[in-house]
């Protein structure tokens, strides 16, 4: 009997495994998808190890002078309450409102509890109103100033849609200082 086969061609013989089965690959993969998931979610919430010492600082040289009496300790302010999620959320939704839409302050409260809006409870939205740092006026000029470039509306045009119960909601004082600026 003759053997035609030798271990060199068996090994011809096998199947060579798909490119999808090689852990080499599987490696790569999970490299990838971990970077991935570090580079969405911003990486880690801990502060750092230790505070850069470049940061603080440097005291200034200050001439001593022999005070008359030290001045009484201030006051401590009050701790502001810790507010719960939904009114720090509506918060941040309120100034990105207020920043990019420029919204007034009616507009921004009926789209923070509107159900085709936001849908946050009247209190978080009033608290979102409350604390959100917007210039009321400045809103109001640039609402006219797009009315008025994008739409050509006249002075009177712009401060009746700012004022509309179903236009802006603005304040006919806001109105009136937006129409003056623009």
């Amino acid at each position: 009997m003759e053997q035609n086969a030798s271990p060199v061609a068996a090994d011809e013989k096998k199947p060579k495994k798909p490119w999808f089965k090689k852990w080499w690959v599987w490696v790569i993969a999970g490299v990838l998808v971990i970077g991935g998931v570090n580079a969405a979610t911003g990486g880690s919430d801990s502060p750092p190890d230790k505070p850069a010492a470049e940061e603080a600082p440097a005291p200034e040289a200050v001439e001593t002078e022999p005070a008359e009496e030290p001045a009484p300790p201030e006051p401590e302010k009050p701790a502001e309450p810790e507010v719960s999620a939904e009114f720090k959320s509506a918060l941040k939704k309120a100034q990105m409102y207020s920043d990019t839409m420029h919204m007034s302050k009616a507009g921004l409260f009926e789209q923070l509890t509107s159900e085709y809006g936001e849908k946050f409870s009247a209190e978080a939205a009033q608290y979102g109103v409350d604390n959100v740092d917007a210039d009321w006026n400045a809103n109001a000029l640039e609402k006219a100033r797009m009315y008025q470039d994008t739409m050509a509306m006249s002075p009177e045009a712009v401060r009746e849609q700012l004022t509309s119960d179903f236009g802006e909601k603005f304040t006919q004082e806001e109105a009136d200082w937006a129409i003056a600026n623009l």
